[in-house]
């Protein structure tokens, strides 16, 4: 189990910036309508804002910390480049919009409800679309939840991480236990059903029993959806660097394993359905947006850092591409001032390399991929073909941790845990059966993973 990341590909780097005037003349010729996967009208929309008022000693997101935010010209560049995107990728509704940061319950609500109002204005956004906002537990942030709600959203993400002060204080942040509990409730009562509470465990000294009575105490407040993630130090930040002098430890795998573990029990006799490998829900409350994601559904990313996987309209263009956004928000804005959009590179998906990104994703699901979805992305070489033939692959579902039946791919509950570990000979099987069919695929990969709806950088 790791922390997760998106997709990172080899750049191979075009014109950097389109005006929106060219962006419109290359969509008005029109593309080639055979293309993979499916052209489509809808695709989510995820929103990052940067800013963070410190930063967590664990973490390497893209975010700033800054004394002074230019909120008038944030709104103004995050509205104009979700117009661009939007033109450029032609989809006509969006079924989702996600709002991650970065901390972005320190934007302003007339933020939020000024790029939801720019979306109404060039596609569909249902009534009844998820709308999901990121919020940090502090009193600053608690007592906004309502003008948020008036300003559109109908979903909320909290960071709890934990509800240990000094695990809190450890990782830097700036809420305490008492704070998350008061958030979550009042959360609950403008949202009801629709709160979600991201926690993690492998911190610092942490032990099963410990983990164990914390886990049974968010549960007996938290609403219908939970997300787990084991903490995973990352090379530069400041946990990083005080595990590396010795001093503090981290759990061995063997705990952590039997940390994750543990929770998928009790998260079961609490009633919550695992439906991904760190996502659990129950009364059906399933984040739609990040299952866009696990789906290989399009998704447009805005705002600095953002990524998107999307099929632009562009002459010549038949297909999905991988795009980031401009990382530093001033540079960003600057960009998005003068073209519109900031657009930083692109890169298009090869056969290969859509088929890494369906079935990488897919497995995360515990319904794994259906041969129906496959075929989707795949409609001349289904799962058995691709997949079943292989020694290794075989090996792995007589040691029942993947299933490949009648219904799909998917992992077994042992399998799920072990995912990570059964990628490699499955990606390796995938590359080596579409090579032989004679086809070309983007070499380098490297393996995506995600927070709950965020997009790592």
């Amino acid at each position: 189990m790791k922390n997760a990341r998106h997709f990172c590909w080899p750049v191979a780097r075009r014109t950097l910036f389109m005006s929106p005037k060219s962006l419109t003349e290359s969509a008005s010729k029109g593309t080639c309508a055979s293309v993979l996967p499916p052209l489509s009208d809808e695709a989510s929309l995820y929103v990052h804002w940067p800013y963070c008022l410190k930063r967590c000693s664990y973490c390497n997101f893209n975010k700033y910390i800054s004394r002074s935010v230019n909120h008038s010209a944030m709104t103004e560049c995050l509205q104009r480049e979700t117009e661009t995107l939007l033109k450029l990728s032609r989809v006509s509704r969006i079924t989702s919009v996600f709002f991650g940061g970065g901390t972005p319950s320190l934007a302003q609500p007339a933020t939020i409800a000024a790029v939801l109002e720019r979306v109404s204005q060039h596609a569909q956004l249902p009534e009844e679309a998820e709308v999901t906002l990121e919020v940090n537990p502090t009193p600053a942030g608690t007592s906004r939840l309502k003008d948020f709600i008036d300003a559109g959203i109908n979903r909320l993400s909290i960071g709890v991480q934990s509800l240990n002060d000094e695990d809190l204080k450890l990782l830097g942040r700036d809420h305490s236990s008492q704070h998350a509990l008061h958030t979550i409730s009042e959360a609950r009562r403008l949202c009801p059903g629709r709160v979600s509470v991201d926690v993690m465990f492998g911190r610092p000294g942490q032990s099963v029993a410990s983990w164990e009575t914390e886990l049974e105490k968010l549960l007996a407040v938290c609403d219908h959806h939970v997300s787990l993630y084991q903490l995973t130090l990352e090379r530069g930040t400041q946990l990083f660097k005080q595990v590396q002098r010795g001093e503090l430890t981290m759990p061995t795998e063997d705990v952590t394993a039997t940390m994750y573990m543990t929770a998928r029990d009790i998260l079961e006799m609490h009633g919550f359905r695992q439906y991904e490998v760190s996502n659990f829900a129950r009364s059906g409350a399933v984040s739609e947006h990040n299952l866009g994601y696990w789906k290989g559904q399009q998704y447009i990313g805005v705002g600095p850092g953002a990524h998107g996987r999307f099929m632009p309209h562009l002459e010549g263009s038949v297909q999905r591409e991988a795009r980031t956004q401009t990382l530093e928000p001033d540079v960003w804005m600057s960009e998005v001032q003068k073209f519109g959009h900031a657009t930083r590179r692109w890169i298009s998906l090869s056969h290969l390399a859509l088929l890494e990104e369906v079935l990488v994703m897919g497995l995360r699901m515990t319904d794994g991929i259906t041969h129906q979805h496959w075929k989707l992305f795949s409609p001349s070489d289904n799962l058995h073909a691709v997949l079943g033939q292989s020694g290794d692959v075989q090996e792995l579902q007589q040691r029942g941790l993947l299933i490949l039946d009648d219904r799909g791919l998917r992992c077994s509950w042992e399998g799920l845990a072990l995912l990570d570990s059964l990628l490699p000979t499955l990606l390796l099987q995938l590359e080596t059966y579409v090579r032989s069919q004679g086809r070309r695929g983007n070499k380098d990969f490297i393996q995506p993973q995600h927070r709950e709806g965020q997009q790592r950088r």
